[in-house]
């Protein structure tokens, strides 16, 4: 079978004028699957997540991973001629992302309406805290306040204590991948129709989209569902079971059968026989009995052995993983999740593969995460500006960056 190197979305045209994380994201999803993507960053720092979380000479590498496949370009947005270059850039471009507070395009000339003027296959997506409209649109927004008006963080915790983020920015994420599905239903509705549109994606919406149960639960019952540490409350038997060598095997005994498997294992075929446990409904209501039994077991077995006998007759279960069993692991290096590139000194870092894989159009990674305006040139005299013009730009300082 014969696969594709340059990725579905060869040919896309993608101006990304976000920056931190949801609206990057979003841009990388579509640059890891061939989209061309034109990341516009201020001009004196770049984007604020080239200095987050771990430096190697001076750059995060998470840029690495946020921005790979990407090409720079350095724009003061708050110039004129620097808006009007986006203009440019927006009107042959199928797809623009931003993650500004509302209201910050409007401000520099560049509301959607007038792009789409400019340019009406223009598929615009708008990431923000609260949405477009709504009383709180104007509020800042990030992931951890939308995860928390987005009902996670309530049930991030153990019974009675303080509810704990999530160690990750899931929120922003969550918005991302959103924004990647509405931007992949815009493009078929354009294939139709030939007409682009605005997606509307808020955090909160994101994560909130993903509290399964929650509402229904309520309006039904009236029952607001509280943190249950690593239960799941209402399906049973699945948590996490404390072992002999102090660490913990995650077991998920919650279907009929493998509930039954499992109590043969843990030594208790009295209650895989027993007809109140047969359905998940009879489980939940004795779920403190089902995880003493099980719990009982585990404290008598590492972790490895509970995995091991778990893993022979068919019960899911696992170990909690560290970044360092994740690095070491045979099954993400088979699946091509671990991924090593090559920096521009020389060095190797590892990288998070990519997700999802396409059997004929995979993603890849096609070059590293690009230095503030580095293809600054490139992208200008695309949209037709002269050396000239941009050796004047620069001088005022309305735009940055070397040669490409």
């Amino acid at each position: 079978m014969e696969t594709s190197t340059q990725g579905p979305l060869a040919g896309l045209k993608v101006l990304e004028m976000g920056q931190l994380i949801a609206g990057p994201f979003a841009a990388k999803t579509l640059a890891d699957f061939g989209a061309d993507v034109v990341k516009v960053e201020p001009p004196a720092a770049g984007d604020p997540l080239r200095k987050w979380r771990l430096l190697k000479d001076g750059t995060s590498v998470w840029w690495q991973v946020q921005s790979r496949n990407k090409r720079s370009v350095a724009l003061d947005l708050k110039d004129p001629a620097a808006q009007d270059i986006v203009r440019r850039l927006a009107t042959e471009a199928d797809v623009l992302i931003e993650n500004f507070r509302p209201g910050a395009l409007e401000g520099w000339g560049l509301d959607p309406e007038a792009l789409l003027a400019l340019n009406p296959r223009l598929i615009v997506l708008r990431i923000s805290g609260y949405g477009q409209t709504g009383p709180y649109r104007d509020r800042p927004g990030f992931g951890v306040v939308a995860e928390a008006m987005g009902g996670l963080r309530h049930l991030t915790a153990e019974p009675g204590r303080v509810p704990v983020r999530v160690g990750v920015s899931i929120g922003d994420t969550l918005a991302a991948l959103h924004g990647v599905i509405g931007i992949l239903l815009a493009l078929q509705h354009r294939h139709a129709s030939g007409r682009g549109q605005v997606i509307d994606v808020a955090l909160y919406e994101a994560v909130f989209n993903c509290m399964e149960s929650l509402l229904p639960e309520y309006s039904a019952f009236g029952a607001v569902r509280e943190a249950a540490g690593s239960a799941l409350p209402g399906i049973a038997p699945t948590n996490a079971y404390l072992c002999s060598d102090g660490g913990y095997a995650l077991v998920a005994g919650n279907g009929d059968s493998i509930f039954r498997r499992l109590m043969g294992v843990v030594g208790r075929p009295d209650l895989a026989a027993d007809p109140a446990l047969a359905g998940n409904d009879g489980r939940v209501a004795r779920v403190q009995e089902l995880d003493a039994a099980i719990g009982e077991w585990t404290r008598r077995h590492t972790v490895t052995e509970v995995l091991a006998a778990l893993d022979e007759v068919k019960v899911p279960a696992g170990r909690i993983y560290t970044v360092a069993d994740i690095a070491a692991d045979p099954h993400y290096r088979a699946r091509g999740m671990v991924d090593e590139v090559q920096m521009d000194d020389g060095s190797t870092l590892a990288v998070p593969g990519i997700v999802p894989k396409l059997s004929l159009t995979p993603g890849g990674h096609r070059r590293n995460a690009p230095s503030l305006g580095q293809d600054t040139d490139a992208v200008l005299r695309e949209v037709g500006l002269t050396d000239a013009q941009i050796a004047a730009l620069k001088q005022r300082g309305v735009v940055a960056g070397g040669q490409a």
